[in-house]
């Protein structure tokens, strides 16, 4: 699979300078239209939802009538759905085109915050191999960006801190006048590994990323390989939507949107807080 979108990427360059009638892609044939259609990186699907670059892969320069044009977006935004998913005419897929092509046009930027990247990879953890999925971001850096790790979920860490119920975690506390005693019995929250958190402030949580990064440098994390990339994108008011790689022929391939979900902008403040804490 990585192989045939490298591949696909190094036809994209030169295809400019030696247009051909057909190409082979992996084990199917690609015409030129399929090719110029295919939304081949994320900066271009952004370029293609704001209507700054057409269907057929024409960047349009900030002067021309058509840029960032609703009209136009309301045309080709269709081709940015994931349409053996969604079809060409749900409901939901109207109302989004709808609400994002109003007057007051909801654009994607790329340092505008609120989209991240997840990134499933796979790790050897104590010499077994492991899936963990890594949460990035964009981060302004000088004059320029770069990506950050935010986040981490690996199932190992969720094990050590399972969530307790309310009365479970009643039964395990200092009283309020152990200071008078010196905290002799502080002993009790060392008693058992498994619920010593439940010993610390009602507003801890804890810190994965840190975790991972202990683990990675004790060794006991190895990095391996990546298997997968999709992107959660919550910078459109009151719309959350992910991105993913559709690796097929005809005209709806590429980076496309696989999951699009009405969500209230108070209703995101929880998911934003899991990609980034």
């Amino acid at each position: 699979m990585k192989i045939i979108r490298n591949i696909l990427l190094i036809i994209i360059e030169i295809a400019f300078v030696w247009p051909v009638m057909g190409q082979t892609i992996g084990n199917f044939q690609m015409d030129e239209t399929e090719l110029y259609a295919m939304t081949k990186q994320m900066g271009q699907f952004m370029r293609r939802f704001n209507y700054e670059e057409d269907q057929f892969g024409e960047r349009l320069n900030p002067k021309d009538p058509r840029y960032r044009n609703n009209e136009m977006r309301r045309q080709s935004l269709p081709i940015l759905f994931d349409q053996e998913k969604y079809g060409k005419q749900t409901d939901l897929q109207r109302y989004f085109i709808e609400d994002v092509t109003k007057s007051d046009s909801t654009f994607m930027t790329f340092l505008g915050g609120r989209w991240y990247s997840e990134v499933s990879c796979t790790f050897k953890y104590n010499g077994k191999p492991v899936n963990a999925m890594l949460f990035l971001a964009v981060e302004k850096e000088g004059l320029g960006s770069k990506w950050v790790i935010t986040n981490v979920y690996f199932s190992e860490f969720n094990k050590l801190f399972p969530t307790g119920e309310i009365t479970e975690k009643e039964k395990y506390f200092l009283h309020p006048m152990s200071h008078e005693l010196d905290f002799m019995n502080i002993y009790k929250a060392f008693q058992n590994s498994d619920v010593i958190e439940y010993y610390a402030s009602k507003e801890y949580q804890p810190d994965y990323l840190t975790l991972f990064f202990y683990e990675i440098k004790q060794g006991h994390l190895v990095f391996q390989h990546v298997d997968s990339v999709k992107f959660h994108v919550l910078q459109i008011k009151d719309w959350y939507f992910e991105v993913s790689w559709f690796n097929r022929s005809g005209l709806n391939s590429g980076w496309l949107m696989s999951n699009v979900i009405y969500m209230p902008e108070k209703e995101k403040v929880n998911l934003i807080k899991f990609y980034q804490p």
